[in-house]
């Protein structure tokens, strides 16, 4: 089955997109095309319903093999970028794209400076050089919209001691409590790729969605891409799950100047309004230390990285003495200036 790759007009090579230009760029003569004035290759195919599982690179004819969630590639024998374009359309074809921004030597850099600050990290890892491969992936994501009707009853209480001659006196108030409130949330993030850690993911925002693209194939060129492997219906509870911490907040902020509250009744009515397939820059660094891999993760348009690296039980039992010296310290300081001994 064919597949969609970018040439050069002016000489042939392949193209790849480039994020800090932000345009489809030539890796043989450095041409740059506007990949907003670009026509989309993807619109302009018509593609079989029989999809198969083989396709064939336009530059040097073998077979490019694919997992079955993979839409974007490259060929394991040329390095050509290839775009699945049959598994872009659709209910599979997303709606917006928020394009890489820093590059795979940027990365790198960047991950290297990230090791060198972890002040608790062994010494070993901290020289950042045994990264064993650095991938830039689009994963998939959905962006949801959730309207929220909250509405809580409950009981509050206001205390206030005095005192009046020899006596003092408790007053205490009681109030019954009453909220509505109606709470939006968009561009709520989730990752809809089951090859991905959640947790992982969810590290990696905030997202700046001001950057957020309609979706073009191009820019797909010369990076890995997945489709979802779950739809927004399945992962809609996700997503009520993550904004409950919002809601409480919300609530807890709408009920102030009281002593204490509880709330007998609380009902939260929530809405799917809208959820948009959008495909998010991701770095996956594999890092090999002691023999063990470590995955990271990098924001590929701020350069965040998230991740869990290994701890030096040395430099953590040297921070715990320091921290304890210096409470010790501390506590024989104030003793001092109270009037007691400093021994």
């Amino acid at each position: 089955m064919p597949i969609i790759d970018y040439k050069c007009p002016s000489c042939g090579s392949g193209m790849v997109f480039n994020g800090r230009t932000g345009a489809l760029t030539c890796q043989g003569c450095g041409r740059q095309d506007n990949i907003e004035e670009l026509l989309d290759p993807l619109k302009e195919q018509v593609f079989s319903e029989d999809r198969g599982s083989v396709y064939h690179c336009n530059s040097c004819g073998a077979d490019v093999m694919a997992e079955a969630e993979t839409t974007a590639t490259v060929c394991s024998f040329c390095g050509s970028a290839a775009v699945l374009g049959d598994r872009l359309t659709g209910k599979l074809a997303p709606a917006k794209v928020l394009p890489f921004l820093i590059s795979k030597d940027e990365a790198m850099a960047a991950f290297r400076k990230w090791c060198r600050n972890g002040l608790l990290t062994p010494a070993g890892f901290m020289t950042a050089d045994r990264i064993k491969g650095m991938t830039g992936i689009y994963v998939p994501f959905w962006l949801y919209e959730l309207h929220n009707q909250v509405e809580v009853q409950g009981h509050a209480t206001k205390v206030r001691t005095y005192t009046r001659g020899d006596y003092q006196y408790t007053e205490t108030q009681h109030f019954a409590v009453y909220r509505k409130l109606r709470l939006n949330y968009v561009n709520l993030p989730i990752d809809a790729s089951h090859k991905m850690d959640d947790a992982l993911m969810d590290k990696l925002e905030p997202f700046p969605y001001e950057r957020l693209k309609g979706f073009k194939s191009p820019y797909l060129a010369g990076y890995i891409a997945d489709k979802y492997s779950y739809d927004d219906r399945e992962l809609l509870p996700r997503a009520k799950e993550k904004i409950s911490s919002y809601i409480e907040a919300s609530i807890s902020a709408a009920v102030t100047g009281y002593t204490s509250v509880s709330f007998t009744n609380k009902q939260i009515d929530t809405t799917l309004k809208q959820a948009d397939y959008c495909l998010i820059p991701v770095w996956m660094v594999k890092y090999d230390y002691n023999r063990k891999e470590y995955i990271f993760a990098m924001n590929g348009q701020t350069g965040k990285v998230v991740g869990k690296p290994p701890l030096s039980k040395g430099k953590i039992s040297a921070w715990f003495a320091g921290v304890a010296g210096a409470t010790f310290l501390s506590l024989k300081l104030i003793s001092w200036m109270m009037g007691g001994g400093f021994l």
